[in-house]
């Protein structure tokens, strides 16, 4: 029987939510997706300070957004202070931790000599209690840190999924403080602690955590347990090539929402963002579910590109069901005041305009000017709509007065009127759309002009 894979996200909730850091979720997500294992979604709030409700509540909005189902959680690691210092006095007894009652002036003055005498700046074991060894009297008044006891010699080795074997020396690593004075436990030990407890077995997160892994590992295995698969994603980079971050100028992943970005189409780029199917660029998110493994994730950083991204998203506008789009575009239009019922013929517009739409937000630019008023640029209205063509616009407002209102008998009229005062198709059909739409250039004039209702183009055609 193979065990069932488990695996989590666990995002600090210090700031808003960008797409650097959801990629860390995206995966994890992914894998257990493809292999019909269990997400878990793990609030690691333990910093006070900087952790808020507001951050967790964008955390979830947009796991939601992008349909980054969770199976158990969030657990808050502030809610679980119980069960970490159940451990910690399991660790006591045990002899795996030691208290340590070095002050952090007497820490620093070491540090100071280490590094002036050229050395790694490190806890020197003063507190550990070896056979044999007789450890300095207790001060009076200093409340200890509880500091793991680490193994000495040989090494800590794994395979990571994205790097490779890695191998650690012990004797790079010295006795980690994994809980502070008031007794409230350290990152490094609460981590453990809550992957033992919630199964996890597979962990796909960001290569800043490279460092904290031989440490974690050896708690790990000092508990008794194995550790999980690691896979560390390399960095996520800006367009500057610098780490994306919010001082860096990154946005919020909901703010993509906002500008009119499809979850999908989120999706679709930040998988490619570090993981690739062959040269597949375009995929559904069934398709990335069953090609997805950790095999193929990347190994260098990945740059974000935000003209890759709206390509990207223009097209999966182009596959997206057009009465899903209506929807979207009804509550881009709402934002603007333009109240529109997401209807069939809200769906038809969508499908006669997305090929042109990297967004619904442009979609929406296009769609407006069939329930607000358009204001022609004088630009566009000195170039096209001449005196010389003004005959033929009579002529066609006309036709258009009595045609059944249809694509065909629109397209019959406009040519008529074209053949009546001789002239070619662009000559007649760029003011049209000027006048009507506000724009020189849309699709087929006619499919345009047969979406308006009928009073509109006449009163519009009238206005010269």
């Amino acid at each position: 029987m193979m065990t069932q894979i488990r695996t989590r996200f666990a995002p600090s909730p210090t700031g808003f939510i960008h797409l650097g850091n959801i990629r860390s979720a995206l995966y994890p997500w992914a894998f257990a997706r493809a292999n019909g294992g269990v997400f878990i979604l793990r609030i690691e709030d333990t910093d006070l300070e900087r952790s808020s409700q507001a951050a967790v509540d964008v955390i979830l909005e947009g796991m939601q957004w992008l349909g980054l189902d969770h199976d158990e959680g969030p657990y808050y690691q502030m809610q679980r202070m119980d069960r970490y210092k159940e451990v910690l006095g399991q660790m006591l007894e045990q002899g795996l931790v030691y208290r340590c009652y070095m002050s952090s002036a007497e820490l620093d003055a070491l540090r100071e000599r280490q590094m002036a005498a050229k050395e790694k700046p490190r806890y020197d074991g003063t507190w550990r209690p070896e056979p044999g060894k007789t450890l300095p009297p207790v001060p009076e008044g200093v409340q200890p840190v509880l500091r793991f006891r680490n193994p000495v010699g040989g090494s800590v080795v794994w395979e990571d999924k994205v790097k490779g074997r890695i191998e650690i020396s012990n004797d790079e690593l010295d006795d980690l403080v994994i809980a502070r004075p008031d007794g409230t436990p350290t990152y490094n030990f609460c981590v453990v602690v809550d992957d033992i407890d919630m199964g996890i077995t597979h962990v796909v997160r960001g290569d800043d955590h490279v460092n904290n892994t031989p440490r974690q590992i050896n708690i790990f295995r000092a508990l008794g347990k194995e550790p999980p698969v690691y896979a560390h994603l390399p960095t996520v980079l800006n367009e500057q090539g610098e780490k994306m971050s919010k001082r860096n100028g990154a946005k919020a992943v909901t703010q993509y929402r906002d500008e009119g970005y499809l979850a999908d189409g989120v999706v679709n780029y930040l998988a490619r963002l570090g993981w690739s199917h062959g040269d597949d660029e375009i995929f559904t998110r069934e398709q990335f579910l069953q090609w997805f493994n950790l095999d193929h994730l990347g190994k260098s950083a990945g740059q974000f590109d935000e003209a890759k991204l709206r390509w990207v998203n223009g097209q999966h506008i182009k596959m997206a069901d057009d009465g899903m789009l209506a929807g979207l575009v009804a509550e881009q239009l709402a934002k603007r005041g333009v109240q529109v019922q997401a209807d069939a013929r809200l769906a038809a517009l969508c499908g006669l305009f997305k090929d042109r739409c990297a967004t619904t937000v442009e979609l929406a630019d296009w769609i407006s000017m069939y329930f607000v008023d358009v204001e022609p640029s004088a630009e566009d209205l000195e170039a096209h709509v001449t005196e010389a063509v003004k005959p033929a616009l009579a002529t066609l407002r006309e036709k258009l007065t009595t045609v059944a209102w249809e694509k065909g008998a629109i397209q019959q009229a406009i040519k008529d009127s074209i053949a009546a005062h001789g002239l070619k198709m662009p000559q007649l059909a760029i003011p049209v759309r000027v006048l009507v739409c506000g724009r020189a250039q849309t699709p087929s004039i006619d499919a345009v002009l047969a979406a308006f209702d009928q009073k509109v183009v006449l009163d519009r055609l009238q206005s010269v």
